[in-house]
């Protein structure tokens, strides 16, 4: 069976010995032996990412060397008669692990869920029905049928097809489509990945997966996608953190060394206890989690994300490009008036402009399926098709070739600018069309695109050549009939809508193909204010740093082509800005891929969706603002803990070493230290589900690494202050040592660590957006739990004493104090600071 994904071996055979050599037929294959093929060749995928078993992803979270290094010396401890501590500190170090390992792999396989709903599908041939199977299912002597915008879902063979043109750029850098026929033996194959961008065609599956030509490639070439910029610096903070971790370890073990203080093992396990204290190793977690919790929200509300990364792309989003159709207006088009070039109602264009949409084989645009629903169908039936001349964005037409006997007629519509080009006769008279009739019917063309018409022209010529192959060499000499005007009114909610996204800080521009005046007129309609209007033909005379200047000024781009659309999106990203790009077409591909997010609808083509990063159920700006907002959420909520670290955290990790040095015991056993930790951490695990204050979420947020050191060098120092005051008034206020001392300091540690969460969550007051309840009970339970294990017989295996009631006191009022310390310093420091983390224009 294997030899059936060889392609040489079907060289110059014809398809009946191709269907008997990959045991198939015309009508496909059994589900049977389907799913017989499917488990000897396996998914139809191309090499991605591989999905480690549950066990190896838990194996993976001891990668940090902190923790290897603590097991071992736990394990060493163990060994020279420290067992209880050693237990204890592997207990803790495991559990925390495995409570990471099962929120993160949980919110993984949520995400996973979600991406189901937005397989992309074939129509294949099983049990003599053709039905939608998901690509990955196909399997080698499988039939599919191929249409526009199609992804083609396999290498294989094509045996019946009619004006199939497919987009090949991906395998060979060519962007002209390529004609497929089944003449030659060349242009009779078709590859995996590759679009169809007109025609119709049939095909005999024959190499999948990684056996494929793109899969082949993809062998060669596998790589993760890129890192998005907030991955990277997530990535440089938890460098810096880590590097700050292992200074933290080397300092406390050369300092104690030289002034002889403690056992070596006892002061190396404290050192490295600190640096995993130090280290915010649930970041993975929460970053999984808010995003996870944030793609389950926006799938609510009809956003389903495709790449989990994307989200917090999203939430930066401060220019958002689209077209207006089914955005700005109601996605409902319908054909209007079919009139002459004079404005005077015509069934001859209504006739010859059905003729041409019904046996257009490109994409089926609205326009087409507009015609196409006219109630008086013109009667066509002595008509067959010859040929077709697929659209093009450079052109911007299509051209049907017709028999209707002995006569021959090529018929033409599309942008009537493009018409006018190729047509040099008007009306049955064939009056020459110049001078003074084209200015008179040019200005009936603007009038109805002032009236917020989308216009086609409509143009035809009697054909004398008889060969069965036509080009854009035969569109000339036509006489030009007059206009198809359709209507597609402005959506009501769209106003509302804009003016959300604007309160957001979310610039909208209009990229469309519609000419200047219908645009216009959809803009005023919808109370979209117009900044400034830029043509296709005039974008194509700018230079680039002149385009770069337009760009900002302009927010209405008309009669764009699709290279012109991902070059106005490049020079908004080179000028700083975050853009998203919505688009569900055959020629949205390249945009979609040059923009910071790409968004596409559930019923787009399949190019289109293969190449986003978000898709839409339903087709509107009022989802995609919901998902900005959403994303903004994420960011906060994972910002929040990255805060909480920087703080409390960091300044009792500091205090600790500081204050090893001064006292003849430890501050804190290593137990305690991660038992502290392992508290801190479950305070923690309900920040993805916590409120976010409005004022946040109005302005796009980055992460900025500079601001995170400012943070931690005030936040922390301020930190160590508290801490340093406990240590004087236990060691100097109480006459605490050993015990009773680090049980002291363990109740301030966990304290000030857990319930700083309730001010840095918000930017203003402490209660001007309240916490989430699950927030509230995670974090009071764990500073009540903390509190209370010096009364509980556990205690005792960390060697926790009860603390005298005025003890309890004076360290209650220095966690008061602390936190209100805390929100004096945050006001400070916003007003100074606050404005490194506002993202928009970089």
């Amino acid at each position: 069976m294997e030899d059936m994904q060889n392609l040489s071996n079907l060289s110059g055979k014809t398809p009946e010995e191709i269907f008997r050599y990959l045991r198939t037929s015309p009508k496909g294959l059994s589900s049977q032996e389907a799913s017989k093929r499917l488990k000897f060749f396996g998914p139809n995928r191309l090499l991605g990412e591989k999905k480690l078993a549950p066990f190896l992803v838990f194996l993976s979270k001891f990668r940090n060397p902190l923790l290897i290094l603590l097991i071992v010396a736990a394990i060493v401890s163990g060994f020279l008669g420290s067992e209880i501590n050693a237990l204890i500190i592997l207990i803790i170090v495991f559990g925390s692990t495995f409570i990471d390992f099962l929120n993160t792999y949980k919110s993984g396989r949520a995400a996973e869920a979600l991406k189901e709903r937005v397989n992309i599908t074939a129509s294949v041939w099983r049990n003599g029905e053709i039905k939608e199977r998901r690509i990955q299912d196909i399997v080698p002597g499988d039939i599919f049928s191929l249409v526009a915008g199609d992804l083609v879902p396999a290498d294989g063979v094509l045996f019946d097809g009619k004006d199939l043109f497919v987009n090949e750029s991906i395998l060979t850098g060519e962007s002209l489509p390529k004609e497929k026929d089944i003449v030659s033996e060349e242009n009779r194959i078709v590859y995996m990945g590759t679009s169809v961008v007109s025609g119709t065609g049939s095909v005999i599956a024959a190499r999948t997966g990684s056996k494929a030509r793109m899969g082949e490639i993809a062998g060669k070439l596998t790589k993760s996608p890129p890192p998005t910029e907030f991955e990277k610096n997530i990535k440089d903070f938890s460098l810096f953190i880590f590097k700050l971790a292992i200074f933290l370890v080397l300092v406390i073990i050369f300092l104690n060394i030289f002034f002889e203080r403690k056992p070596p093992l006892e002061i190396f396990l404290f050192a490295v206890a600190i640096a995993v204290g130090l280290t915010p190793e649930l970041l993975p977690m929460i970053i999984t989690a808010n995003l996870a919790k944030g793609a389950l929200r926006m799938s609510e509300g009809g956003v389903i994300v495709k790449r989990l990364s994307a989200i917090h792309n999203f939430g930066s989003i401060d220019v958002f490009c689209t077209d207006k159709t089914g955005t700005l207006t109601e996605d409902k088009i319908s054909l209007i008036k079919h009139v002459d070039g004079l404005g005077r109602d015509s069934s001859e264009v209504l006739f010859w402009g059905y003729l041409a949409s019904i046996n257009t084989t490109s994409v089926r645009g609205t326009l087409e399926r507009a015609v196409e629903e006219v109630k008086n169908i013109p009667d066509i039936k002595n008509w067959e098709k010859v040929d077709e001349i697929p659209f093009d964005s450079e052109r911007k037409r299509d051209s049907v070739v017709m028999r209707d006997g002995s006569k021959i007629a090529l018929i033409a519509k599309g942008a009537p600018e493009e018409i006018f080009k190729i047509s040099q006769f008007y009306g049955e008279e064939d009056s020459a069309l110049n001078g003074d009739l084209l200015e008179r019917i040019d200005d009936e063309y603007k009038s109805l695109s002032s009236d917020g018409f989308r216009v086609l022209g409509v143009a035809i010529k009697t054909v004398t050549k008889r060969g069965p192959v036509y080009s854009v060499a035969d569109e000339t000499g036509m006489t030009f009939l007059g206009f198809l005007a359709f209507l597609d009114p402005a959506k009501k909610t769209a106003k509302d809508t804009i003016q959300k996204m604007l309160a957001h800080n979310v610039d909208i521009k209009i990229i469309t193909g519609d000419n200047r005046l219908v645009s216009e007129k959809i803009a005023r309609d919808i109370g979209f204010e117009i900044k400034g209007v830029l043509d296709g033909p005039e974008l194509q005379a700018l230079d680039y740093p002149e385009l770069r200047k337009k760009v900002e000024t302009t927010n209405l781009f008309s009669r764009v082509v699709p290279e012109q659309k991902q070059i106005i999106i490049k020079a908004l990203r080179e000028n700083g800005h975050v853009v998203g790009y919505l688009g569900d077409g055959v020629n949205d591909a390249l945009p979609l891929r040059e923009a910071d997010v790409g968004v596409s609808v559930n019923n787009a083509v399949d190019i289109a969706k293969d190449t986003a990063d978000i898709i839409l159920l339903h087709k509107g700006l009022s989802e995609i603002i919901e998902g900005v907002v959403e994303g903004r959420k994420t960011f906060a909520n994972t910002f929040k803990y990255l805060m909480m670290a920087l703080s409390s955290n960091f300044g009792n990790m500091f205090s600790m070493p500081i204050a090893s040095l001064f006292v003849s015991f430890l501050p804190m056993t290593p137990s305690q230290i991660l038992l502290n930790n392992f508290l801190y951490d479950g305070s923690q695990l309900a920040i993805p589900f916590d409120n976010v204050e409005e004022s946040f979420l109005k302005r796009p947020k980055k992460f900025n690494l500079e601001f995170m050191k400012k943070f931690m060098f005030i936040f922390g120092p301020l930190s160590s202050c508290f801490d340093l005051l406990t240590f004087m008034v236990l060691l100097y206020g109480f006459d605490l040592i050993g015990s009773g001392f680090q049980t002291g300091w363990f109740l301030e540690s966990i304290a000030t660590q857990a319930l700083v969460v309730g001010v840095i969550r918000n930017r203003e007051g402490l209660l001007k957006t309240k916490p989430s309840k699950l927030l509230v009970a995670a974090v009071v339970g764990v500073v009540a739990f903390a509190w209370l294990l010096p009364y509980m017989s556990i205690g005792h295996l960390f060697d926790f004493i009860i603390a005298a009631p005025k003890v309890l006191i004076s360290l209650a009022s220095i966690v008061t104090l602390y936190l209100f310390a805390v929100q004096v310093a945050k006001k400070y420091f916003y007003r100074k600071y606050g404005y490194l983390i506002e993202a928009g224009k970089r």
